[in-house]
């Protein structure tokens, strides 16, 4: 039986896992075809088993690695179906690395990496968590995979670095807050709305729970932002949003309302 709503043409085109991966900035120290398997291990972990409904997924990706500044998507307008992520790590520094592509992959799968996807208060900072737990999943998925078979031969010890590196990230965001989820979002939403620095480490940690429970969760960030606004809107009207969003392309819709009871929002 085939699935509705699916053409053959559909089907051909690839997918944010199987986009051909390019190389591009100073990457040092670091061999190009080892950071090559480093990526393309992160995004298998990441992406596997997973059903992609987005229809704004890219053609290629893009990695770009720079001695300054921050990881970022870059919004570019050429090469318009490359989705194009700037990470910036030291040598051989593999655990930064996962972590750092595997929160911008998040921003791909969350559809944020076109042109016109720059991004905004006031639920920019609900896709910053979401990426964020997306990231640190890959890393607890990634130390399992390093551990039973590593991309480099005999490098299996290397897995305790990056189990390591996710309890850190973990135990530095379990220290910001004794609050509840729900009371931390009501003290804070100003805050948060109007873009000003505020811990999510609490949110952070909820959504990854979510995210590593329910597959299904993960399928609905690829319907998250295929709206104009995107996340300049009220987090009820986003929510909203995004349930009519899964509904378009298929996706479960599970991860909206396990938002709304998270933060108890109407």
């Amino acid at each position: 039986m085939t699935r509705p709503n699916r053409s053959l043409e559909a089907f051909s085109k690839k997918t944010l896992l199987d986009a051909p991966l390019e190389l591009a900035g100073d990457w040092g120290l670091s061999p190009p075809q080892a950071v090559r398997r480093v990526l393309l291990r992160v995004r298998e972990v990441c992406l596997s088993g997973l059903q992609l409904f987005s229809d704004q997924q890219p053609e290629t990706l893009r990695v770009d690695n720079h001695t300054a500044g921050s990881p970022a998507i870059w919004l570019h307008d050429d090469r318009p179906g490359t989705a194009w992520v700037i990470v910036n790590i030291g040598p051989r520094d593999w655990s930064k690395l996962a972590y750092q592509f595997g929160h911008e992959l998040g921003h791909v799968l969350c559809n944020s990496w076109v042109r016109s996807a720059q991004p905004g208060p006031p639920c920019q900072w609900l896709e910053e968590a979401l990426v964020e737990a997306f990231s640190i999943r890959g890393l607890g998925l990634l130390w399992e995979s390093w551990e039973k078979s590593p991309p480099f031969a005999g490098d299996q010890a290397f897995a305790a670095a990056i189990r390591q590196y996710r309890e850190d990230l973990m135990a530095q965001y379990k220290n910001e807050t004794n609050q509840d989820t729900s009371s931390w979002f009501r003290s804070h939403r100003p805050e948060l709305e109007s873009g000003r620095a505020v811990g999510k480490g609490k949110a952070v940690l909820e959504i990854l729970a979510v995210l590593e429970k329910e597959q299904a969760c993960v399928e609905d960030l690829g319907a998250a932002n295929r709206w104009p606004a995107r996340t300049r809107i009220a987090i009820e009207e986003y929510l909203r949003e995004w349930d009519k969003s899964c509904n378009e392309i298929g996706a479960p819709g599970r991860l909206p309302s396990r938002l709304r009871r998270l933060l108890e929002i109407d």
